[in-house]
């Protein structure tokens, strides 16, 4: 059992990503995370105030099926699978990290500086995280999809808007980390 406790090699993952677009694109489906926000607002009945909910949602059913799965597979594997909670980032990275003030770096899945219940009593942290989602999410619909969407299920059925889209968020997140990211911290 020590081989599911750690990654799994890029020769081993990427295939079974491809065998699983293979079988999307077979049954004529795309995949994508973000669009499941649109689904549940839907069943939520928004669809009563504005059109852009109003669609059959239930042609959708298997992808909120894909979330519940990603919920309990993510679970499983951070409560029953994971031996140690760090990741693993080169230590340069650790570094730099370390000298923005995150002491966490190296030790933990997630900075604590940020994702903690404790830096939720800094307006700072609750500031940067909502204006985040905000962009995050618009974002992701002005795209037209997420970064999983766009990158596993728009490239693989080679559109061009998912590369241009893979593209933007590269290049966004570039910005953010040598540009932005240093400014807030």
């Amino acid at each position: 059992m020590n081989w599911i406790y750690e990654p799994w090699p890029w020769y081993i993952a990427g295939p079974m990503i491809a065998l699983i677009m293979f079988l999307l694109i077979m049954v004529d489906k795309s995949f994508g995370m973000s669009s499941n926000l649109r689904t549940m607002c839907t069943i939520c009945g928004a669809g009563n105030k504005a059109d852009f909910f109003k669609f059959d949602w239930k042609s959708q059913k298997w992808n909120l099926v894909v979330v519940l799965g990603a919920v309990i597979g993510g679970f499983i594997g951070s409560y029953f699978l994971s031996t140690n909670t760090a990741v693993a980032i080169h230590p340069d990275t650790i570094l730099d990290l370390k000298s923005l003030g995150f002491e966490s770096a190296g030790t933990a899945y997630l900075p604590t500086e940020l994702f903690d219940t404790k830096a939720l009593l800094s307006i700072k942290n609750v500031l940067l995280l909502s204006i985040g989602g905000v962009l995050v999410g618009f974002g992701a619909r002005y795209a037209g999809g997420c970064t999983s969407g766009h990158a596993i299920s728009g490239l693989s059925n080679l559109q061009m808007p998912s590369l241009i889209a893979v593209i933007g968020f590269f290049i966004g997140g570039l910005t953010m980390i040598h540009f932005i990211f240093p400014l807030l911290f």
